[in-house]
């Protein structure tokens, strides 16, 4: 498509984002605002969601708060029904919403775990399914699902968070066959460690167990991508960009591990 049929084509857009007030997810929504796309910023606080909507408008695109909790059905359900009552149907939506602890095996309790697949799978699922249906009878949409590398590989004393992110992959894979050919595509954006409140908790839990510095913790977690350092929040929201712009990738797992070059498998 040409460049400006592609820009005329996404105006009258709206897209949906969870866990879209911070980080990764607010990155994103700026991204989708800046292409032309009406946001529905959605986080479980009302108040941060409107927080990063207002900064949208100021920016002068549109852009509505929404609260939800991708963990709880009703209110999915709910916020999604309300985006779509303030803005039209949602035509691209992103997963974006997020849970990470850490645990020994032996200490992953069965709530962790039902926690983690609560909100790093069935979140997604839920979502989609609310507007997968209206996507296919408009032969188009997009939906972006923020993995993790560890969706794809494993590592020790994340075992829940491992295989909630592995199984949000197969998610991708599986729907992204399913609606080949629809205009309709399915992808998951796999960042390492990124530069956001997750791996500054997790540096916080790091001193606390070990005494070591802040600073050092951090460098710890950046070295364990193997690029060697952070992924910032804007790298996997230009990933999530180029996803929305190209209909000929569908099924990728784009692998943001701190190398310079884009990564599709």
């Amino acid at each position: 498509m040409r460049a400006a049929c592609y820009r005329e084509a996404v105006t009258a857009r709206v897209a949906l984002v969870t866990g879209g007030s911070r980080g990764i997810g607010r990155a994103i929504a700026r991204v989708l605002a800046r292409e032309g796309l009406a946001l529905a910023v959605a986080a479980r606080g009302l108040e941060e969601a409107e927080a990063a909507a207002a900064e949208i408008r100021g920016a002068g695109a549109s852009a509505v708060a929404v609260a939800l909790d991708v963990a709880d059905a009703a209110s999915l359900e709910a916020g999604v029904a309300q985006a779509v009552a303030k803005l039209g149907p949602i035509d691209v939506l992103v997963n974006n919403a997020g849970v990470a602890e850490s645990a020994p095996f032996a200490r992953t309790t069965p709530e962790m775990w039902e926690r983690h697949l609560r909100v790093n799978v069935t979140g997604p699922y839920l979502a989609t399914r609310a507007v997968l249906g209206g996507m296919l009878e408009r032969g188009w949409g997009r939906v972006i699902n923020v993995a993790s590398l560890a969706g794809l590989v494993g590592s020790p004393y994340v075992a829940a968070y491992t295989a909630s992110k592995h199984a949000l992959v197969g998610l991708t894979r599986a729907l992204a066959t399913e609606v080949s050919g629809k205009g309709v595509t399915v992808n998951a954006i796999c960042p390492g460690f990124v530069a956001t409140d997750m791996v500054w908790n997790g540096a916080r839990n790091i001193v606390a167990k070990t005494g070591r510095s802040f600073d050092d913790a951090v460098a710890s977690l950046a070295q364990m991508n193997p690029g060697g350092r952070l992924i910032e929040p804007q790298e996997v929201a230009d990933a999530a960009l180029r996803l929305l712009r190209d209909a000929t990738l569908n099924g990728e797992t784009v692998v943001l591990d701190g190398s310079p070059q884009w990564r599709g498998t």
